[in-house]
């Protein structure tokens, strides 16, 4: 079988760098464990718990985008500063796995 024929090198796009200006500072390996450019602590990763009351009539503190038509979750793409939401740790960029025991991953965002 023949094979196929190679794309020329001028059909791909040429992407300019900027200089690598500031290395990042050795940390010899018996203190990467303490310092904050090491950290690998994956807690803040994790699934959590967060208790939320819905004061009738008022706002819950925070937006969400995604949804099944997208085909992606339901993510907080805004907590409002000083809210109820912010004040119990909701963040930007959290994921909704779900709500009072419904799962949230597969739902449409309408709902």
């Amino acid at each position: 079988a023949a094979m196929e024929p190679r794309a020329p090198y001028d059909d791909f796009p040429v992407v300019f760098l900027p200089p690598y200006e500031s290395p990042p500072a050795w940390v010899p390996p018996h203190e990467r464990v303490f310092h904050p450019d090491y950290n690998n602590e994956l807690t803040r990763f994790l699934p959590r718990t967060i208790a939320l009351q819905k004061p009738p009539g008022a706002q819950l503190g925070f937006n969400i985008r995604g949804g099944k038509a997208s085909q992606l979750g339901i993510f907080i793409s805004k907590v409002i500063p000083d809210s109820d939401a912010h004040r119990a740790g909701l963040q930007e960029g959290d994921q909704v796995l779900s709500v009072n025991d419904v799962d949230f991953q597969d739902i449409e965002h309408s709902k």
